[in-house]
């Protein structure tokens, strides 16, 4: 038996045969062509008919793995349009008079480098997005097939990487598990393969080889492990706790529908975290009482300039009216160098995270800042919008917002344009806000603790950097001293606290986040009912 070890994506486990999918690589050559308009047609062409076969994907996903994760082939089909992207393909062309192939194997390579080299975890999943839909490409382009090979028997797929789209066409009845060797747990690929509910792992320690092919084995999504040709006791102890794993999946969808209160009879809001209206499904599926975070940056960050007003009023409306009455609590802008966005021109800082971003940037450019409240104020006719503020340090900040927020209802008011009058909360993200939160609790409707950064602030290490995870202690006392006395000056103030940080979904803390009198927890919908379990139990 061996033991091979990876990061899981999809905690569930799996037992079959290992098939090894192995590409071929394309071998694309340089060469020098005299007819530069004619290669410019090919590109043209073979764009359109990678959208083509991308929206059949599309399709093919809506069916699979709904309307959320089935965007992933929208967002290839804009990749493919994206001008940085197509102009460096022309631009490889027109100067050094090359073949398209070539050109666009170049920018492939480009690309996807620069996003390797990004700290964001979020930005290097990208990578296998720009090979995808590189590939694909490539593969019109000289003729070879898009679809991966037929599965005809369920099986463990072994493979170097997968790219979304390979996923998607894999028929998932017959794919017990997903093993690569490389990805990320952020790529859509790995999206992916957790909506699908497939077990996956990904940075697996193992070297492919033929002789794999075949070979039973076990993938244990829990733990993060692969065994290749298990001994007897391995499998008799995987089989019962791949049973429990089910009886506990099955114990979990009984919890629909049922309330979020602790056997004491205090009752918590167990909310969603999203980043985008085409996240609600899964809200909805995993029956969250409300939307605690809606992250409203990726309006922005998938955008080739400003969104309009109309454009975010749109957005903001879909989510209230999908919600029917329940709380949407909408965050203003929250951007910086660390996410950046090209055409807010924000200039390189020597440390993102101390430096003009959030409500820096909404505060001193207020024209970008009143079309996103009037927007917000406009969708809160149509449900239960609160809105949000983020890194706050100062109750002069919030004085300040509120005046705008006052200038903005004057100028609806005025023109005519209905809205209700919302809750409005901030964020609590640096250790300043934790010490004149009973200051901060006169000024608003709510707290919402944003644990990842005020982790980071409180203990002064930055979260990308790896080279710190040793030192980085989430459960530091000092944190966790910051949130009781935020909810303590919250409940003296008569206003509610709540947490939408990573640490809300870490089930180990819930029964002292109960305790400190917590009222609202926000995490991811895949959390939503795991997290309703461990609040009924407490």
């Amino acid at each position: 038996m061996q033991i091979c070890h990876g990061k899981s994506i999809f905690h569930s486990i799996a037992m079959g045969k290992i098939r090894v999918y192995s590409k071929k690589e394309k071998e694309i050559k340089r060469m020098a062509i005299h007819d530069v308009a004619r290669e410019l047609e090919r590109y043209g062409n073979v764009v359109e008919v990678a959208k083509e076969q991308l929206k059949q994907l599309h399709n093919k996903a809506l069916k699979e793995v709904g309307e959320a994760d089935a965007a992933i082939f929208e967002i290839h089909q804009m990749m493919l349009e994206d001008v940085d992207y197509s102009d460096s393909v022309k631009h490889i062309i027109t100067s050094q008079r090359v073949n398209v192939e070539y050109a666009i194997h170049e920018t492939a390579d480009y690309f996807a480098n620069m996003f390797a080299s990004m700290k964001d975890d979020y930005m290097r999943g990208r990578v296998a997005d720009i090979r995808d839909i590189s590939e694909r490409l490539l593969s019109i382009l000289t003729g070879q097939s898009t679809v991966p090979f037929e599965v005809k028997e369920p099986v463990i797929l072994l493979a170097d990487d997968l790219a979304p789209s390979e996923t998607v066409q894999f028929d998932k009845d017959e794919i017990l598990a997903f093993v690569t060797v490389q990805g990320s747990v952020n790529s859509h690929t790995a999206i992916l393969a957790r909506t699908m509910g497939i077990p996956a792992l990904v940075n697996t320690q193992i070297k492919l080889t033929e002789e794999l092919d075949g070979m039973t084995a076990i993938v244990d999504g829990m733990e993060g492990i692969l065994y290749l040709d298990p001994d007897a006791e391995t499998v008799q102890r995987m089989q019962e706790k791949k049973a429990e794993v089910e009886e506990k999946a099955r114990q979990l969808l009984d919890l629909k529908g049922k309330k979020d209160i602790t056997p004491d009879g205090r009752k918590v809001m167990l909310y969603a975290n999203i980043g985008n209206p085409k996240d609600l499904p899964l809200v909805l599926k995993n029956d969250a009482q409300g939307i605690g975070l809606f992250r409203s940056e990726f309006l922005f960050m998938e955008s080739k300039s400003h969104p309009t007003e109309e454009e975010q009023f749109c957005a903001y409306k879909t989510v209230a009216e999908t919600m029917a009455g329940k709380r949407v609590i909408i965050r203003t802008l929250d951007i910086g160098t660390d996410k950046k966005i090209d055409y807010f021109n924000l200039e390189s800082e020597e440390n993102p995270a101390l430096g003009y971003r959030a409500i820096r940037i909404c505060l001193t450019q207020p024209d970008i800042f009143k079309t996103q409240l009037r927007a917000i104020l406009r969708a809160s006719v149509y449900g239960n919008i609160a809105i949000m503020y983020p890194m706050i340090t100062s109750a002069e900040e919030v004085r300040q917002i509120k005046g705008i927020v006052e200038e903005v209802k004057d100028e609806l008011h005025s023109q005519k344009i209905a809205y209700n009058d919302i809750m409005q909360g901030i964020m609590i993200e640096t250790p300043a806000a934790v010490m004149i939160s009973d200051e901060l609790a006169k000024e608003v409707d709510f707290f919402s603790i944003g644990t990842n950064d005020l982790t980071q602030y409180t203990l002064a290490i930055d979260r990308q950097n790896s080279r710190l995870d040793a030192f980085y202690d989430a459960h530091h006392p000092a944190v966790l001293k910051m949130i009781r006395m935020v909810v303590e000056n919250a409940h003296k103030a008569g206003i509610w606290a709540g947490i939408c940080g990573e640490l809300a979904a870490d089930m180990t803390l819930t029964k002292e986040f109960l305790a400190m009198g917590v009222d609202e927890l926000s995490v991811s919908p895949e959390q939503i009912l795991p997290l309703r379990k461990r609040i009924r139990e407490e």
